[in-house]
């Protein structure tokens, strides 16, 4: 019996599109939105065209690096309307939960202020035990936020002393709070009260921009990526351990990637088409050598201590390196040996968002906020982690869906 060739190519083509298929459902699963818990996320993945603008390949120099993009610039601008008025009351709030947090939690309190027109008291900042409290100024610069919001707002640094805390209503707000909600659940608080207490919570964690947004507030792109900047002792340290990383080939990868996470049940579990929530160390140094990064890469972990189920990815890749191994030694006992560990995940936070290239062991508030912070910065080579079939991938395949289809909030501040 003779051989349809049609059938042939028929079936060739028919196996293709299902293996691409289930690449796809794994990395679209991978950021999916959930209620609750930020560690209850998945990712989510996309194919990146090389012709879209995106993606500049720079092959060789230890892997399929890619350079930065400075193409897009702010494009908010602030209106007659955006303009601070006459304060009349206050809004008080806290940093909590670590930098991810930090970013939305300074936009929404900076919208209710606006939208209220009260004035703004800077933050404490609060770890995740009682009784870890810093001051705003211990890690952020005061000055600079003060400065960047005047044109919006006032800001003062302490709560006058003539404000009771017991004239102060506390007020729950879904994070990416807009001005309707502010003015239909909020103002009647306010108005009522005189000075309200704010506390995000996070229905999602997801920041994809949405088609239902409507166009973003300039005011929430201000506070978003124009108010947070480190102060300088801490920023000093950051780029001190950066240049560290850089010192051997001048570039490193940053992997979110924390053992006492993946060690919680909910790492485990599979979602569509066998998505995994969480990657081991093991499987992303699998993952990193299939894409071409060989073994001279240099690797920064957000891991606070060194241990043993991270030696596999020593093995692969020797240049691994945490917290406590590239600090300067005469900077451990402030920014390493306190129980807060509040010093620990802002530098993990902003290492991550200036390395070349950063890798989301871990799905959740961290890799969505670090990815945009790298969107504002040019640094687009984020690789969503996935179990690469054969011995070899392309790493423009991997790159998250935030970037490949521009689909992150941060893109309706830079364009």
């Amino acid at each position: 019996m003779g051989v349809d060739l049609r059938q042939v190519v028929a079936g060739i083509l028919t196996i293709t599109m299902f293996v691409m298929l289930g690449q796809m459902l794994h990395r679209d699963y991978f950021d999916a939105q959930v209620q609750g818990d930020a560690h209850d996320i998945e990712f989510h993945g996309s194919k990146a065209s090389l012709e879209d603008g995106l993606v500049r390949s720079s092959e060789g120099n230890n892997g399929p690096w890619m350079e930065d993009s400075h193409d897009l610039k702010p494009c908010w601008s602030i209106s007659e309307s955006d303009e601070a008025v006459s304060s009349k009351g206050y809004v008080t709030f806290s940093l909590t939960n670590g930098p991810e947090y930090h970013v939305s939690q300074i936009t929404d309190a900076v919208m209710v202020a606006k939208h209220l027109g009260a004035t703004l008291v800077l933050p404490d900042i609060r770890g995740s035990k009682p009784g870890d409290e810093m001051n705003f100024e211990d890690i952020y610069d005061a000055d600079k936020l003060v400065k960047s919001l005047e044109s919006v707002l006032k800001v003062v640094k302490k709560l006058p002393s003539h404000v009771s805390l017991r004239d102060i209503a506390i007020v729950k707000v879904p994070t990416r709070v807009a001005e309707d909600y502010i003015k239909e659940h909020i103002n009647p608080i306010f108005k009522s009260k005189g000075n309200i207490r704010v506390t995000t919570y996070f229905p999602s964690v997801n920041l994809r921009k949405s088609s239902l947004d409507g166009e973003t507030d300039p005011v929430s792109c201000l506070a978003m990526f124009g108010s947070l900047e480190l102060q300088p002792g801490v920023n000093e340290l950051v780029e001190a351990m950066i240049q560290r990383l850089k010192k051997s080939n001048g570039r490193f990868i940053a992997i979110d990637l924390r053992v006492e996470i993946l060690e919680k049940k909910n790492c485990h579990e599979t979602g569509a088409g066998g998505s995994k929530t969480c990657y081991n160390a093991q499987e992303i140094a699998l993952f990193l050598r299939k894409l071409g990064f060989d073994g001279d890469t240099t690797i920064y972990l957000t891991q606070p201590r060194w241990e043993s189920s991270l030696n596999i990815l020593k093995d692969i890749f020797p240049k691994t390196f945490t917290k406590e191994m590239i600090m300067p030694a005469d900077k451990k006992s402030k920014y390493l040996e306190l129980e807060n560990s509040e010093y620990e995940n802002v530098i993990d936070f902003y290492i991550s968002s200036r390395s070349d290239v950063f890798v989301p062991a871990i799905p959740g508030l961290f890799y969505a906020n670090t990815v945009g912070k790298r969107i504002a910065l040019g640094k687009p080579q984020v690789l969503v982690p996935a179990e690469i079939s054969g011995t070899s991938g392309l790493s423009t395949d991997y790159i998250s869906p935030y970037i490949s289809k521009k689909n992150h909030l941060a893109y309706s501040c830079f364009c």
